[in-house]
C-alpha cells in the first residue's frame, strides 16, 4: 500500500532526487573501489553474479552474494519500519528510516576511514570488504524498501531501467499519453550526476569521504521529513445563529 508523503509535491520531488543522487555516489565507490560490484543496482549483481563463472570475467561471485544478502537484510528493515511506523504518521516513519540510513552510511565512512574497514582496491573484493559491501548493501536497501511503500510514481531512486522504458514508450512520438517526463528525466540526471560526482571525487578523495557525502546528503533528506509540520485541523465553519427576537 503507496503512502502518502508527508511533504508538498516539489519537496519531495526534490528528496527523492537527492536520494537517487547518493545511489549513483554509493555504487561509485562500491564499483570502483570495491572489486566491480554493486551495492544498490541489485540487477547488476544478479548479471555479475553470472559473468563470474567465467574466471577471466574478474569479477568476485561472493561479493555479489554479500550485497544482494546485505541488500535483503536492509530491505527486510526497511519494510518492517514501514508496517510499524507509517501508521503513527508518515513524517515520523520516513526520518526514522532515513536517519537509519544515514547511520549506517556514517558508521561505514568512519570505519573505512580509520581503516578498521577496509576497501578492495581496483581488484576484486577481498574478505575484508565483505564487511563493508554488505553494510552499504545495508542502508541502500533501507532506501530501496521505503521509498517503494512512499506513493512517489517514476521515483525509485535505483532503477532506471521502467524509467526509461516509460519515457519512450509512453511518449507522444510512441503514440502516448505524453505525460510530462520531468521526473522521469530528473532521476536519470540525478543518477548521471551522482556516478559523475563520485567517480571525480574519488579522484582526489578518499572513498570514506565520498561516503560521508552521501550521509550527509541522507541526513538532509531525513531532517526535512522530521521537520515536516503536520497540517492543523481547523474547526468546522458554523454560520452564525440569527439573533433572539425581543
Amino acid at each position: 500500500m503507496a503512502i502518502s508523503s508527508p511533504l508538498g509535491s516539489r519537496q519531495t520531488v526534490a528528496a527523492l532526487l537527492t536520494l537517487t543522487a547518493v545511489t549513483g555516489l554509493v555504487d561509485a565507490v562500491s564499483y570502483l573501489r570495491l572489486g566491480r560490484v554493486f551495492v544498490a543496482n541489485m540487477t547488476g549483481n544478479v548479471v555479475f553474479l553470472g559473468f563470474s563463472v567465467d574466471p577471466r570475467a574478474g569479477l568476485s561471485a561472493a561479493a555479489s552474494v554479500v550485497a544482494i544478502a546485505g541488500f535483503l537484510l536492509g530491505a527486510l528493515a526497511g519494510g518492517r519500519a514501514a508496517h510499524t511506523l507509517a501508521t503513527a504518521g508518515p513524517a515520523r516513519w520516513l526520518a526514522s528510516a532515513f536517519t537509519g540510513e544515514a547511520v549506517i552510511l556514517g558508521v561505514v565512512a568512519v570505519l573505512t576511514g580509520t581503516g578498521v574497514l577496509p576497501f578492495a582496491g581496483t581488484g576484486m573484493a577481498g574478505g575484508g570488504s565483505y564487511a563493508t559491501i554488505a553494510a552499504l548493501a545495508m542502508a541502500l536497501g533501507v532506501q530501496n524498501s521505503t521509498v517503494r511503500h512512499l506513493g512517489a510514481p517514476d521515483l525509485t531512486t535505483t532503477v532506471l531501467t521502467l524509467t526509461l522504458t516509460g519515457l519512450t514508450a509512453d511518449s507522444a512520438l510512441a503514440g502516448g499519453p505524453g505525460a510530462k517526463p520531468d521526473r522521469r528525466l530528473g532521476s536519470v540526471a540525478a543518477m548521471l550526476a551522482g556516478a559523475g560526482a563520485g567517480t571525480g571525487l574519488l579522484q582526489w578523495w578518499s572513498p570514506a569521504a565520498v561516503i560521508a557525502v552521501a550521509t550527509v546528503l541522507v541526513a538532509a533528506v531525513a531532517t526535512a521529513f522530521l521537520t515536516t509540520v503536520p497540517a492543523v485541523l481547523k474547526p468546522p465553519h458554523r454560520a452564525p445563529r440569527p439573533a433572539l427576537q425581543a
